[in-house]
């Protein structure tokens, strides 16, 4: 291998690993902000399933999330207790229940985009110049072409 090769090898990987930071960093602030201190990760992607995918049993988000059916009962307690997630009746089987978002859980996530993407906006102009504005929209672009199949 190069110099030239190990260099640009090097670069890479800083770029990798800022990439990584920085996410991590935006990501933590956004939940700052968007209220969702008090979920596990567990909890938040099952939410997100259900707001995606609708209605789900305890087994099904189990398989989704790839979790034993046990501790997916443990997750769905805790978002039934806070009153996030309901169950009704599966209509085609009785025995089955189907979880659903309560209205008041898509309530409290479309307040919480909505003060996430306040703070950003708000963050950007306040400490961005307009070259620099430019400049994030084409990294932006750059950064959505890495996460494209």
């Amino acid at each position: 291998m190069s110099a030239e090769e190990t260099q640009e090898d090097h670069r890479i990987a800083a770029l990798a690993q800022g990439i990584r930071g920085v996410s991590g960093k935006l990501k933590r602030r956004l939940r700052e902000q968007g209220g969702v201190g008090d979920l596990t990760p567990s909890q938040i992607a099952v939410l997100l399933r259900l707001e995606k995918d609708g209605p789900a049993t305890t087994s099904e988000l189990a398989r989704a999330e790839a979790m034993r059916p046990q501790s997916m009962g443990t997750v769905i307690v805790a978002l039934e207790s806070a009153g996030l997630v309901h169950g009704t009746p599966d209509p085609h089987d009785g025995r089955k229940t189907l979880l659903s978002l309560t209205d008041a859980c898509r309530q409290w996530a479309s307040e919480g985009r909505a003060a996430r993407q306040d703070w950003l906006a708000r963050t950007i102009r306040a400490r961005l110049s307009s070259q620099e504005q430019d400049q994030l929209a084409t990294a932006l672009t750059l950064l959505q072409r890495l996460v494209e199949d």
